[in-house]
């Protein structure tokens, strides 16, 4: 019997998403000086691929030829920007990562909009961005910083895939046949950098528990929502990003949130919370 999906509206589920994500990134973190980012990457979308498997059991037979074409470059750039942003963090703070990975989304959701109302919401979310980012950290490595950027261009391909599969596809099924791919793509990398070699039992449970909270839940949550939301409404909420992995730090690091990263907070939530309340009176 498969597994029944839990009934959740689209905004609660990008904020759920959101809030996973950035709960395993705290994982990740202890994991990337014992295994390195490529490895750490590979043992979260091996794993979470199995698991999606399990749990939605897709029929690989009864998927059509559109479907391949979507959910194919879906998995491979739901994979690639997974593994880009992992080299990323390895060389930048991830607040910074985080927040120039956003730029993608952000500019998807300038793109995509036809009222005024909407760049307004999209500006507040851009100082909120500009006000959270280290901007005054010199020393920054410019190759983590080109990674950051090639994430978040992916981040947004990611999105408008998600958005099309989501239309012809099951959400479980989108998720799970495309973590297969992705899972291809990255975990040669895994391999090759052998990491792998420093796997302990210890380790492959907390890579369990990253796999959860950083893919399996979340991407089943987002497809569900870009089901249901535009793209650009749900670039947008997705701006909660970079205030999520700095309350984040200060709860699994205590790192203490300065005055602009409270402001950069308030931004980010007010922008999410119009661009939902206008797209709610648009429907």
């Amino acid at each position: 019997m498969k597994f029944k999906q839990i009934n959740i509206p689209p905004v609660p589920a990008v904020l759920l998403a959101i809030i996973s994500v950035q709960s395993g990134a705290a994982i990740a973190k202890g994991l990337f000086p014992i295994l390195g980012a490529a490895a750490t990457a590979s043992l979260r979308i091996g794993i979470s691929a199995l698991i999606l498997i399990a749990v939605y059991r897709p029929n690989f037979f009864k998927i059509n030829a559109k479907q391949w074409k979507l959910v194919i470059p879906y998995g491979l750039s739901l994979g690639a920007m997974n593994l880009i942003f992992y080299f990323s963090i390895e060389r930048i703070p991830i607040g910074l990562a985080v927040t120039l990975e956003f730029i993608g989304p952000l500019l998807l959701a300038v793109f995509g909009s036809k009222r005024r109302i909407d760049f307004f919401w999209v500006l507040l979310a851009a100082i909120g961005i500009a006000l959270i980012a280290p901007w005054t950290n010199h020393g920054i490595d410019p190759l983590g910083i080109l990674f950051a950027l090639i994430a978040g261009g992916l981040w947004a391909t990611y999105i408008v895939l998600g958005g099309k599969i989501s239309k012809i596809m099951k959400g479980g099924d989108a998720v799970a046949t495309g973590m297969v791919f992705a899972s291809l793509l990255i975990v040669p990398f895994g391999i090759g950098g052998n990491g792998f070699s420093q796997l302990t039992p210890g380790l492959f449970s907390l890579g369990l528990a990253l796999a959860l909270l950083s893919s399996a839940i979340p991407f089943t949550l987002e497809m569900k929502a870009l089901g249901q939301l535009p793209a650009r409404t749900f670039s947008i909420l997705m701006s909660l990003e970079p205030a999520a992995a700095s309350l984040c730090a200060l709860v699994f690091i205590q790192e203490k949130l300065s005055f602009n990263e409270i402001l950069a907070v308030a931004f980010v939530v007010i922008a999410s919370a119009g661009s939902t309340l206008s797209s709610r009176q648009t429907a």
